[in-house]
């Protein structure tokens, strides 16, 4: 049987548990045979309600499938074991797990957002939850000191996503959390975390909790709850889902106040992901490591074709010695990622050219599936973010993003030299 919040196995035989490894927890995490039939996969269960054998006499809590779904618990079990969380949750895309934790905040709230984000997440900030009274600061993250002195005394939430989209900032997980640790405000809203400890007038002591998007690492690569962080986020779209078949997301903590919170909300709000989804999201899980080793490879000699490439004015990567943070990607992470970003000479009539030509890299936003895509971040995913804020980040109109597959890195190169040429 398995413990489905840790991953741990314990042996029929023996009866002793011992923490499996990621490829174990892959492939077994949250998943038993099937009592009913013995089959090996967990079952696509295909009902909205389930029967009750007297009124609210339920099994294992299911009533309604909104609330829960035997193929939905599965997964969230296998993605909580993934990241080392004693709690998991999904959701129907990757803003709907932002909008819930979002929901877990009150209008005067602020949230501390790192300056390079996901344009999704910027504009469901920007857009959407300020008109309802929570404001938000962007920050380069990169610069520790910058982010301390951001802190507010209504800050519940700091936001990062590392490494970044699309300029491939690689922050300091361990660094932000002892800021949120250190700027704890004493608050009588009860947001936030609070501490055991009692400030003046018995008010409990709050800090803002950290939330990391971990999309672009996924993982395979990095687990920021063991750097510190107090909830990680992903867009499931990307490398869990891994196949570009289908759009979800999800949430995992270890902080039980926290769980309890999002699983209200997750039911409230109801953006959940369906059986069938979620049965796809298990299959992929089950390659995450074998997948993300590939990527990783095949960028790797991606990135040192373009380097030397006279067309390629600056090529982004964390696996890059030239890159600012190399060293804390080396320590943060067990990889370097299959993204790459490249600013390509002559600005937009280049960039175009060259995104027009390519055959083997498809011509689309999202990322992390198994064949590459490759896009324009100004146009295309981070249109939304206001023409100066991107050139402030380098975001301009040389820039390309790479997401790098699993097909035969020497064709890739190939692709990639003719629409260069």
């Amino acid at each position: 049987m398995n413990n489905r919040a840790t991953g741990t196995k314990v042996s029929k035989k023996t009866g002793n548990s011992a923490p499996h490894r990621f490829a174990t927890n892959a492939i077994h995490a949250g998943q038993s045979p099937d009592p009913t039939t013995g089959a090996i996969m967990t079952p696509v269960y295909l009902t909205s309600t389930f029967v009750q054998s007297s009124p609210g006499v339920v099994i294992d809590d299911y009533d309604y499938a909104r609330s829960k779904n035997p193929t939905r618990t599965a997964l969230e079990s296998n993605l909580a074991a993934l990241e080392g969380a004693e709690h998991g949750f999904t959701f129907s895309s990757g803003l709907a797990a932002m909008d819930c934790l979002l929901h877990l905040l009150r209008a005067g709230d602020h949230v501390l957002l790192s300056d390079d984000v996901y344009g999704g997440t910027f504009r469901q900030l920007d857009k959407v939850f300020q008109h309802l009274g929570l404001t938000s600061t962007r920050v380069d993250m990169t610069d520790l000191t910058t982010v301390a002195e951001s802190m507010r005394p209504n800050t519940r939430m700091v936001w990062l996503e590392t490494p970044s989209n699309p300029m491939l900032k690689v922050i300091d997980i361990r660094g932000v959390k002892s800021i949120c640790a250190a700027g704890a405000k004493i608050s009588s809203r009860g947001q936030g975390i609070v501490d055991t400890a009692m400030g003046p007038l018995g008010l409990p002591i709050v800090r803002p909790f950290l939330v990391v998007d971990n999309t672009f690492a996924s993982p395979y690569l990095q687990n920021p709850l063991a750097l510190g962080a107090d909830v990680v986020m992903h867009s499931c779209t990307k490398y869990i889902g891994g196949h570009s078949d289908l759009v979800a997301g999800a949430v995992m903590t270890s902080d039980a106040t926290l769980a309890a919170k999002i699983k209200y909300t997750q039911n409230a709000v109801g953006a959940v992901p369906s059986a069938f989804d979620c049965f796809l999201m298990l299959r992929s899980a089950k390659t995450l490591h074998v997948r993300m080793e590939r990527h990783c490879e095949n960028a790797g000699e991606i990135v040192r074709f373009l380097t030397k490439h006279p067309r390629i004015a600056n090529v982004i990567y964390p696996g890059l010695a030239s890159h600012p943070q190399h060293k804390l990607a080396k320590k943060q992470m067990r990889g370097f990622g299959g993204m790459i970003s490249v600013v390509v000479k002559g600005g937009l009539k280049s960039s175009r050219r060259m995104l027009e030509r390519v055959e083997l890299f498809a011509l689309a936003e999202s990322l992390g599936g198994v064949e590459s895509l490759i896009e324009h971040p100004a146009i295309m995913t981070h249109a939304s973010i206001p023409a100066a804020a991107r050139a402030k980040l380098g975001i301009d109109d040389g820039l390309v993003r790479l997401s790098v597959g699993i097909e035969d890195a020497k064709d890739l190169i190939a692709d990639l030299s003719y629409a260069l040429a």
